[in-house]
């Protein structure tokens, strides 16, 4: 086991994540936040506290998406997987979406994601943001906009993100 990002590392890293977020949206008001579940909810969660800090916006439209159903790995090891909680309480028409996802792999559970979206709306753009961006063993054309940390693996090899508040410790590991 490897580290990547230790505690203070990854603060930085979603310091400057955040920060971009500013630069880019300003007020946030036509700008919806997207957390994957299960574990991009974690990461978007962190991002969520710190824009309303960074930018002392309190009102950032703020959503957590569940794909299990827009997978096309639905049956993994011969069991349905259990699906999380949607919660968008907000439609999506003409807003900027930012998704936000722990690791980019393959890029299937953004395909996934993209679909699922479009049941909440017509966005005016949908941008990307990983925390580990794992470059070249994409499967599909699908790039971050925003990236925390990109690392080259082999295939076999996973990325694991440990966050304090479900696994009692920050830190980006290479298994």
């Amino acid at each position: 086991m490897k580290t990547l990002l230790d505690q203070a590392q990854l603060q930085i890293t979603l310091h400057r994540l955040a920060h971009q977020l500013v630069e880019n949206h300003l007020d946030f008001s036509n700008t919806a936040i997207i957390g994957l579940q299960p574990r991009g909810v974690w990461f978007s969660d962190r991002i969520i506290k710190l824009l309303e800090t960074v930018s002392s916006n309190t009102r950032i439209l703020y959503g957590k998406l569940d794909i299990t159903f827009y997978r096309d790995d639905l049956y993994k090891e011969d069991a349905l997987q259990e699906p999380a909680q949607t919660d968008i309480s907000f439609g999506l028409d003409n807003k900027r979406v930012v998704l936000i996802d722990d690791v980019l792999h393959t890029g299937r559970t953004i395909r996934a994601a993209m679909d699922a979206l479009l049941d909440f709306g017509r966005p005016k753009e949908i941008a990307l943001m990983t925390l580990v961006d794992r470059r070249f063993s994409r499967e599909l054309p699908i790039q971050p906009d925003y990236v925390g940390f990109s690392v080259d693996t082999l295939f076999e090899q996973k990325v694991k993100v440990f966050w304090k508040e479900k696994d009692g410790n920050d830190e980006v590991v290479l298994v």
